[in-house]
């Protein structure tokens, strides 16, 4: 018995995410694959949040990552919706955490036979050409890694 074909794709919700949810969609649709749509909280915008609200005791920290999970799966819901083909089985991870890190357990975890990824993210000054997480990525993927470049915006 053969196993499913499954695609992670790392989404972080800049501009970028859309060529990289629409292309990996396609691909599902072309290779009978199941889509898992990965965006990780990173842990350091975490800590940065949790020290600057030490000593406020209205906020709850628990309450906030809560808030940002449930904000960011609708979001990524959303941005599957409006982007992915219809009949492509796909579905939203949320994972919290060093996102290159992250990313890999997730290949690991859901099996998964290839991983999409942009070559930029959120941090357009820094790492302009590749990203940082992407260049982690490209080091130690234990399957074959797709990038999307960052002006990507139509299907083949």
């Amino acid at each position: 018995m053969t196993q499913p074909r499954k695609i992670v794709a790392a989404v972080d919700l800049s501009e970028f995410s859309v060529g990289i949810v629409r292309y990996s969609g396609w691909l599902a649709l072309q290779i009978d694959a199941e889509l898992v749509v990965v965006n990780v909280i990173n842990q350091r915008d975490l800590d940065m949040v949790h020290r600057v609200m030490i000593g406020y005791e209205s906020f709850s920290f628990p309450d906030y990552l809560e808030d940002q999970e449930k904000t960011r799966a609708a979001q990524v819901d959303d941005l599957i919706a409006a982007n992915c083909p219809e009949g492509v089985n796909c579905r939203t991870l949320i994972r919290t955490g060093i996102p290159y890190r992250e990313l890999l357990a997730t290949v690991e975890t859901e099996k998964a036979q290839l991983m999409v990824v942009g070559t930029k993210g959120r941090g357009n000054l820094a790492d302009a050409l590749v990203g940082s997480q992407a260049r982690k990525l490209y080091r130690r993927s234990p399957i074959p890694l797709l990038t999307i470049p960052a002006a990507f915006n139509v299907l083949p």
